[in-house]
């Protein structure tokens, strides 16, 4: 699927009320997500007021599972698909409770038909494995836990 083909099926599904709209040509996989609370070009965004005492924000819950357990969060840095092995016939490249050193690959993050190896950032076990096979994943979402070694 090229860029213009893509382009194209985003400017047929702007004016419309398609919230999500899915397309796999040529075994590519094409996802759009359209936001209901983005405002039309040209819209006058209101100034908010920033609260006194703002609540934190609450975190995700793998992130926080992370943190009450000390484990380390590997996320996505970018919106893809996520693939455990290099190929669908060859084992993953980690399984829960493999040793890995920091620059090991974990993974694979499929974006617009580029393989991203995504690579420990800690040596450690891992304890989780978050997405599925084939599961689409946007930025920064949790991929693996991983307990580091000291």
């Amino acid at each position: 699927m090229e860029l213009d083909e893509i382009k194209k099926l985003i400017d047929l599904l702007k004016d419309t009320d398609v919230t999500e709209f899915s397309f796999e040509k040529d075994g590519t996989k094409c996802k759009i997500k359209k936001e209901s609370h983005l405002r039309p070009a040209g819209a006058v965004q209101p100034m908010m007021q920033p609260a006194l005492h703002a609540a934190p924000e609450p975190e995700k819950p793998a992130a926080a599972a992370a943190a009450e357990q000390n484990l380390v969060p590997v996320t996505s840095p970018i919106v893809g698909f996520f693939y455990p092995a290099p190929s669908p016939d060859a084992p993953p490249f980690v399984t829960v409770g493999s040793k890995v050193e920091k620059g090991q690959i974990l993974c694979i993050v499929e974006a617009m038909k580029l393989m991203n190896e995504i690579e420990s950032d800690t040596n450690g076990i891992i304890k989780k494995i978050l997405p599925s096979n084939g599961q689409s994943v946007e930025y920064g979402e949790t991929l693996f836990l991983i307990e580091p070694l000291s």
